[in-house]
């Protein structure tokens, strides 16, 4: 992934999930940090990836 920020969608569509689930996970403190730009979150690549590296491996 490159130094944009990445969007909610880029995000759902990056780790493979509904875009519902990523704001789900928001409200509980879980998933990729993500910081609020006006009225709209945004995500760096690098924090998507080291909280994917973090997460347990099944």
């Amino acid at each position: 992934m490159n130094n944009k920020l990445l969007s909610i969608n880029d995000v759902a569509d990056y780790l493979g999930i509904p875009k519902n689930t990523l704001y789900q996970w928001r409200s509980k403190g879980y998933g990729p940090t993500g910081r609020r730009v006006g009225k709209y979150v945004r995500y760096r690549a690098d924090d998507v990836d080291a909280w994917f590296d973090n997460q347990e491996a099944i």
